[in-house]
């Protein structure tokens, strides 16, 4: 169980957290500083906070959890993000950075009108907090099982340190907190590693042999059903490219990681860079997990426990410490960035950027809170919650990506046009979930649906009204 010494370990990392926000407050002197701290992070520090925000917890304990479980089929999905990076860097960052934008929403609000601004910030509001409830549930569900407390005691614990620190200082505080917040979890995963390796007392290749000879280590999937199976290597493939395309040039929250760097090409270091960092992330818990079963012996331990039961019941006094200050940093870099990101957006494509550091300060309260509460109501299913949180992305992520898309190509379109293809990126969604598709087809042809459709219903109107 957890001691003494391991809350004295994860007090002295929370009370640090909240400093920091405190110390950092006084750069704040408006909301550009608080939103955008300033454009002048370090790219470095930027790239480890993309990291850091869409790690969560969910990489924690559910990915060692598919490994254990299942086999390395997952990894397929990080080669497509890192594809994905490529595409929002070179197609999507040009233009936020030419037009210096503090939302990227104000983006098609020029090129479309306020309307569609407003529209396609409330759908990055709506899919934020669902997901980020999942991920705020996840660390709630880890922490209960190593500390034994409540969850919602966890909830409350988790939610309100990082509230008092993102509201604080803002996103500066938010970015540089995230890069030692990613140092942290990693730290804790290689420490894992090293005392399952040590408990396990066999060699490496002998380690590897089994895993081998039980088929745990395979990465890639060439056959089988490729409508059905998200990890056929065509469907893992497609669908990684177009999740981290749609994740980090259309959501709000990843891409404000990369508006405050000084310029493009900082942004773009940053951007990929953090693919090749979540590559080598994923790789190392899916060993985390292969290594776990090798040490269980394969036995049945409750889904998404696999981790935290070794933690609980194996790691050292002060270890144990170590590790759930890392499971908290990852789940707080996130729910940190979405408070902030939510209150972004929401002053700035909802109130026109009016009001001061205080309004906004307030507004994130609201966020916070909202994202404390729907982490209570949300209940855990068969599904690994890492997966969960992907098909919530999913299923509006399509949408908001072809916006940006049709933006760009400088066409003439009608708003009911606009309105009825974001409708219809979204039914499809359902319709082919209801078919049995694999989740990572949803975004590509919900992208593909929603620029179809509205060029195709903008040229009829044109047909059937001109001028």
């Amino acid at each position: 169980m957890f001691e003494l010494v391991d809350y004295l370990i994860l007090f002295i990392f929370l009370l640090g957290f909240t400093g920091f926000g405190w110390y950092q407050s006084r750069y704040n002197t408006s909301n550009a500083d608080y939103f955008l701290g300033g454009k002048t992070m370090p790219w470095p520090v930027a790239m480890f906070s993309i990291v850091a925000t869409e790690t969560s917890v969910l990489t924690f304990i559910s990915v060692p959890g598919i490994a254990y479980r299942g086999d390395w089929l997952f990894l397929q999905l990080a080669i497509g993000y890192i594809i994905g990076r490529l595409l929002v860097s070179y197609f999507l960052l040009p233009m936020y950075f030419k037009r210096g934008v503090l939302s990227i929403y104000e983006i098609l609000g020029k090129a479309f009108g306020i309307n569609i601004q407003k529209t396609a910030s409330l759908i990055f509001l709506i899919t934020r907090i669902l997901a980020d409830g999942v991920r705020f549930l996840a660390t709630a569900v880890i922490v209960q099982a190593i500390t034994g407390w409540s969850l919602t005691a966890a909830v409350f614990l988790i939610g309100g340190v990082t509230l008092i620190y993102s509201l604080l200082g803002g996103i500066r505080t938010v970015i540089w907190i995230d890069g030692f917040q990613f140092i942290l979890y990693i730290s804790g995963g290689l420490i894992s590693v090293f005392y399952l390796l040590s408990y396990i007392d066999q060699p490496l290749d002998r380690i590897t042999g089994i895993l081998i000879e039980l088929d745990k280590l395979k990465v890639f999937q060439f056959q089988g059903d490729l409508i059905s199976d998200p990890y056929i290597f065509l469907s893992a493939i497609i669908g990684g490219v177009f999740l981290s395309f749609a994740s980090h040039g259309a959501d709000y929250m990843m891409v404000q990681r990369v508006l405050v760097t000084k310029d493009l090409t900082s942004a773009r270091k940053a951007m990929i860079g953090s693919g090749v960092f979540v590559f080598l992330q994923f790789a190392l818990f899916l060993f985390i997990g292969s290594l776990l079963f090798v040490y269980f012996d394969g036995a049945y331990i409750e889904k998404d426990r696999e981790f935290s039961t070794f933690v609980v019941n194996h790691l050292p006094i002060g270890i144990k410490g170590i590790l759930i200050a890392g499971i908290l940093s990852a789940a707080m870099s996130t729910i940190s960035s979405s408070i902030n990101a939510l209150t972004s957006s929401t002053v700035n494509d909802w109130l026109e950027r009016t009001g001061s550091i205080k309004k906004s300060q307030l507004i994130g309260l609201f966020w916070g809170l909202v994202l404390m509460t729907i982490a209570l109501l949300f209940d855990e299913s068969d599904k690994a919650l890492v997966i969960i949180g992907l098909e919530i992305a999913s299923f509006t992520y399509g949408g908001l990506l072809g916006l940006f898309i049709l933006s760009k190509l400088k066409i003439k379109l009608k708003t009911i046009s606009l309105i009825v293809g974001l409708i219809l990126s979204f039914i499809v969604v359902f319709i082919f979930k209801g078919l049995g598709l694999a989740w990572t087809w949803y975004i590509f042809l919900s992208v593909s649906v929603n620029i179809i459709s509205t060029i195709s219903i903008s040229k009829a109107l044109e047909i059937l009204s001109p001028g």
